[in-house]
């Protein structure tokens, strides 16, 4: 069985890559409209770049899906509220979250 997400809208944290990026592609694939969350930074932790969610954007675009990259950190009220903010002004709702962000801190 095949679900569909079709006019659906998805926050998905830490979508830039991994696990995230492969959650964005598939709900995509579905028919969801999707906020790209990334903040690009290093597995240390630091920096910070757009590049790797705009970059999941543009695979999700090429394969006629619908997505919005967002920088905002999770860790940050302001930027938690950009991530809503932009669904709501794209799309008019939320439906689903996936709050996968996280850093590598095993060194």
């Amino acid at each position: 069985m095949t679900y569909s997400f079709e006019g659906k809208v998805a926050i998905i944290t830490g979508a830039g890559g991994g696990l995230g990026r492969c959650h964005a592609l598939e709900l995509a694939k579905r028919g969801c409209k999707v906020i790209v969350n990334d903040l690009g930074g290093a597995m240390d932790g630091t920096g910070g770049s757009s590049d790797a969610a705009m970059n999941v954007v543009a695979e999700i675009k090429a394969a006629g899906g619908e997505a919005i990259a967002n920088g905002g950190s999770v860790s940050d009220p302001k930027g938690a509220r950009s991530m809503v903010q932009d669904a709501m002004n794209a799309w008019g709702r939320v439906d689903i979250l996936i709050n996968n962000a996280g850093i590598l801190r095993d060194k």
